[in-house]
């Protein structure tokens, strides 16, 4: 008889070019990577040579991350979750002692609510976020919802419109100072008037334009004083000269480009698979030929394409991609798994509690 039965690949399979797991190694670190489609964070490392590491955990649409020395903060639907690395719980994890070396735990969450938070960064001020819904960047506060710190100043009213969709951050000395944007409107969602070529560049000390007429920027980072961007609707990594606003195309990957992070001179970009049915990515002119979600490695001083590694199941859109750096060896916990209420630090000392025994009576 005819077999009949398809082939159905595990969660979260990915196919990598071989240079992959040796470069990951070379570089000694983890790839930290949001998909709000799935609602996972994914840790990607270097098991051996010739093998990858793929560690998802369940964060309810997860945004943007924001990394710095020993803390991560997650952007979610609703909350913002702080996580402090820990690497002495993650010594004696429980029953695979040596597993990792480093152990994200949530430690703190801070209740938003559904404001739309894209891009997160740690700050001398503190945790600051891109506020979408309200056209904002704020302060992450134990108080408030959020604490408005800066609005575009075609931005008249704080309110949840989406009016411009901001969208991307990046910090100077600690302090934020460059925005993306897909558009300038400032009425409720009037950046989806012209998606594909509406988006700019903001310095937000000089509240100035840096660059206009952007295909959906997104990712600002900055590396070794030069700013990039990735210009998702035209699948291209730009370097801009912010003095002269002028910009020069670093590659075009031929897809959806968001998400960028760069160790030593290499650049780690996010490639998110289009909705055929979305109304907002359906317009893009490569839509019919980004079929595939992962990540694709550029060496940035030749502008060479170094490798990829692509999800063949679970991840079908990326948003933020960042590095753990001095590791390939990384766990995180979340909060919904039983485990996380195991994890015990104080100054000095850190704890695995033995699970609660339950009895008849209970």
């Amino acid at each position: 008889m005819e077999n009949n039965k398809t082939n159905v690949l595990p969660p979260f399979s990915i196919q990598f070019t071989p240079q992959m797991p040796e470069l990951l190694l070379q570089l000694n670190c983890t790839l930290a990577l949001s998909t709000y489609q799935a609602g996972k964070v994914v840790l990607i490392s270097a098991k051996n040579e010739n093998q990858l590491s793929i560690l998802p955990r369940t964060f309810n649409k997860a945004m943007g991350i924001a990394i710095k020395e020993n803390r991560m903060a997650i952007a979610t639907n609703e909350e913002v979750i702080k996580l402090v690395n820990v690497p002495q719980l993650a010594t004696h994890y429980p029953n695979q002692p040596g597993k990792y070396e480093n152990l994200f735990v949530p430690r703190a969450t801070y209740y938003t609510g559904r404001v739309d938070i894209h891009d997160l960064d740690f700050g001398a001020e503190g945790l600051w976020a891109i506020n979408t819904s309200f056209s904002c960047l704020c302060l992450i506060d134990d108080e408030y919802s959020f604490v408005p710190k800066w609005k575009p100043p075609f931005i008249t009213d704080l309110v949840s419109e989406d009016r411009c969709h901001l969208n991307g951050l990046a910090l100077v000395d600690g302090k934020p100072k460059y925005v993306t944007a897909l558009g300038t409107g400032n009425t409720q969602q009037s950046w989806r008037e012209n998606i594909v070529g509406g988006g700019i560049l903001m310095d937000i000390e000089t509240n100035e334009v840096i660059l206009n007429g952007l295909a959906m920027p997104h990712s600002p980072r900055l590396y070794k004083g030069e700013l990039y961007l990735a210009l998702s609707a035209s699948g291209e990594i730009i370097k801009v000269n912010v003095k002269a606003k002028t910009y020069e195309v670093i590659k075009n990957l031929e897809g959806f480009v968001r998400g960028i992070a760069i160790v030593d001179d290499y650049m780690f970009v996010g490639m998110s698979k289009l909705r055929k049915n979305s109304s907002t990515f359906s317009k893009l002119p490569f839509a019919e030929k980004a079929f595939e979600s992962g990540i694709k490695v550029i060496h940035i001083p030749t502008k060479a394409y170094v490798g990829s590694m692509i999800f063949k199941s679970s991840v079908d859109e990326i948003y933020d991609l960042q590095i753990i750096k001095k590791s390939n060896k990384v766990g995180i916990l979340n909060s919904i798994n039983d485990i996380f209420r195991l994890s015990l630090s104080i100054p000095g000392a850190t704890f695995w509690a033995k699970p609660k025994k339950t009895t008849e009576n209970e």
